[in-house]
């Protein structure tokens, strides 16, 4: 923000009254740069503000949406610490406790279990390890009860593949409230292909967006793609740099397609690539 901006925010942005102990200005809920000193004059100023107000709310949300996530949506393993593989096959949540826990250490606690003559047990919290789905259902149901997001995802997803589209919404909204990722990019799928919901490419695009803030790289790589098709090539490069950076494949091979139609340069896939190699080797036990 300028020094002009920063001097505004001292003072009324509509009658430039200053702030005082006896005055409190209030921020402009949208575009945080100016303030006012009541709702009067921030009506009166709408017809002068509004069109910047536009302006900076849409750099506000570039500036989060391209911002670098410290890691994937889903996270790390809480054993052994490493960030969990994007390959879903190398991992498994347990119903208990809805954890994922990768499977690395998951062959490690079988073997530790089968020398000692352990009972079968969850590797994260000890409860014993259950046989049947009607138990691991009703696992999930006593975490749901508890409001544990990644089993509200995780019912949401066997709604959906049993075709109750309706209670998959019910499930995939509440867990989005809750602040899961994975669920926004299942949103926006139900949006994209009217599934319990009326199409709806703005909440596709929303729901894809939220899920790529919060470090869901196929939901990245997706904004790049649509990006693309638009036309908007800079935007879906930079989609896929970050994709890549979190050990996405297909964004990498997006990045090629872009380089070869040179809008990457050779330096920038480069990095690319050592970054997309890190992220996969981060998660690989020493």
């Amino acid at each position: 923000m300028s020094e002009d901006n920063e001097a505004d925010t001292s003072c009324c942005a509509s009658c430039r009254i200053a702030k005082v102990d006896d005055i409190k200005l209030k921020e402009c809920a949208d575009c945080k740069s100016v303030k006012y000193c009541s709702d009067e004059c921030q009506t009166n100023h709408k017809s002068q503000h509004e069109e910047d107000c536009k302006k900076r709310v849409v750099e506000l949300r570039d500036e989060l949406l391209f911002k670098q996530p410290e890691s994937s949506h889903i996270g790390d393993c809480p054993i052994c610490c490493l960030p969990l593989s994007l390959d879903l096959s190398k991992s498994t949540m347990t119903t208990c406790c809805s954890k994922i826990i990768c499977k690395g250490c998951n062959h490690a606690n079988k073997i530790r279990e089968a020398e000692k003559r352990l009972e079968h047990s969850c590797l994260f919290c000890r409860k014993p390890t259950v046989e049947t789905d009607e138990e691991c259902d009703r696992n999930r149901m006593k975490r749901i009860e508890a409001n544990d997001q990644a089993a509200m995802c995780a019912e949401g997803v066997q709604q959906s593949k049993k075709g109750d589209y309706i209670r998959a919404f019910q499930y995939f909204t509440k867990a989005a409230e809750l602040g899961d990722v994975e669920v926004h990019y299942r949103l926006a799928g139900m949006y994209e292909h009217g599934e319990g919901v009326e199409k709806d490419r703005g909440k596709v695009i929303h729901h894809m967006e939220e899920a790529a803030i919060g470090g869901h790289p196929n939901a990245r790589f997706n904004l790049g793609c649509i990006e693309w098709n638009n036309g908007n090539k800079e935007r879906a490069v930079k989609h896929w740099i970050i994709a890549a950076a979190q050990g996405d494949d297909d964004s990498i091979k997006a990045l090629m397609v872009a380089y070869k139609g040179g809008f990457v340069s050779k330096e920038n896939l480069a990095a690319a690539l050592r970054g997309q190699k890190a992220a996969v080797d981060e998660t690989k036990s020493p």
